[in-house]
């Protein structure tokens, strides 16, 4: 696989509390969902700390699109990997997760901190900043990776798919006409033999863990239905819910209602403060397990059904791309994956440009004001330079006066 984490290799490796520190800072400030997400650690890891160069990123990020689980989480995961190795690839799961897990879990014992004008008009402008993240990711990797009129006509050909589309699998389908029209248009395309790599993942490693998958997605129900105590009922719910969730973190509400509200263990309007819940806070969406693991009627519940839960629903994303990287990187050596994975990337661009537009505009940007914090961050993260920790501050900052003058 075309993975270049640039400084990382015998010369200089990295450390798994490099890689949790890292990450911890990211798991409080990216807002915005697993799109905005994407666009955070681009900035974080392609052009500031140079870990891995933009086609790279984009190999990953379509891989990850491929996949069942939360993509984002994912591309971290990935991230750490190549970085420190498996105790760096749950450095940076630890980091990216907890924190909003933690949030969530003192949201369903009744700490809603997030209350009144202030608090709204802060989370208003960590949703604006996610605007600015996610334009300057759209910016960057258009330059890179749709430089001629062929992907350039893929990137927005998928764009006004997703637009248009109201199934929630068009995301899946988009990625899949676009590999097919790199396929036919992308042949010709040079690809600098300096962009491959192995991932630190053994074959042995990738079949073991991809048999983990299917024992546990097949073995839970099973043992659920024979027997087993309730607790392995629970966490069968929350794994089949990681498990067959393609397209997002969104895509997994349906999942978790159909599994906890349908059989009575949460009701419905606990599971709909919960999941407002988990729009406000940052990191990845899946963290609403750790909510549901809180207030559920089976056991455990509490403290301990949070952590049963997380582990439940990130397990599976886990488990299926440690089983998929060691055979990706043989596979798409081959001319004509490269030349489908010109057409991913291109894809992966529309996909981000479509995301752009909606839900991250359209459920940010309401006002004139609005747009000018979305200017003024997007300046200072693309001429400026400025880290983007000091922009988030400044676009809180705004959404907070703004709503206090509304």
């Amino acid at each position: 696989m075309t993975i270049v984490p640039r400084g990382v290799g015998p010369e200089r490796p990295g450390s798994a509390l490099e890689v949790l520190l890292i990450f911890l800072r990211l798991g409080v400030t990216c807002f915005g969902g697993p799109i905005a997400h994407i666009g955070y650690f681009r900035d974080e890891f392609v052009v500031r700390r140079r870990w891995l160069n933009e086609r790279a990123y984009a190999d990953l990020v379509g891989l990850c699109q491929f996949l069942p689980g939360p993509a984002s989480s994912q591309v971290g995961f990935s991230i750490g990997l190549m970085r420190a190795g498996y105790a760096g690839g749950l450095a940076a799961w630890a980091g990216f997760t907890l924190p909003s897990a933690l949030i969530l879990v003192l949201f369903a014992y009744g700490a809603n901190a997030f209350v009144g004008p202030t608090g709204a008009g802060l989370l208003h402008g960590l949703k604006l900043v996610a605007v600015a993240i996610v334009a300057q990711a759209v910016w960057g990797m258009a330059s890179t990776l749709c430089p001629d009129r062929a992907r350039a006509s893929i990137a927005v050909t998928v764009a006004l798919i997703v637009l248009f589309a109201i199934s929630p699998l068009a995301q899946i389908a988009a990625i899949v006409l676009g590999g097919l029209a790199g396929l036919w248009l992308c042949r010709s395309v040079q690809t600098s033999d300096g962009e491959h790599i192995t991932v630190p993942v053994s074959r042995r490693a990738g079949i073991v863990a991809l048999a983990l998958f299917l024992a546990l997605l097949f073995g839970l129900p099973f043992l659920a239905r024979h027997g087993a105590p309730e607790s392995i009922s629970l966490f069968d719910a929350f794994y089949r819910s990681g498990a067959l969730v393609f397209g997002g973190g969104h895509v997994v509400l349906p999942l978790l209602h159909e599994a906890f509200v349908a059989p009575g263990w949460v009701s419905d309007d606990a599971f709909l403060a919960g999941y407002g819940a988990a729009q406000a806070v940052p990191g990845p969406l899946f963290t609403f397990a750790a909510y549901l693991g809180a207030v559920v009627s089976q056991f455990p519940h509490s403290v301990a059904g949070a952590a049963f839960g997380l582990f439940g629903i990130f397990l599976p994303g886990i488990l299926v791309l440690i089983g998929a990287l060691p055979f990706w990187d043989t596979f798409s050596s081959q001319p004509a994956v490269r030349a489908t994975m010109h057409g991913v990337n291109a894809a992966v661009v529309g996909l981000l440009g479509a995301a752009l537009y909606t839900p991250v505009w359209t459920s940010a940007v309401r006002s004139v004001a609005d747009f000018g914090i979305v200017l003024v961050s997007f300046v200072l993260l693309t001429v400026r330079r400025a880290p983007p920790l000091v922009v988030v501050g400044i676009s809180a900052l705004g959404g907070i006066v703004i709503g206090q003058v509304a």
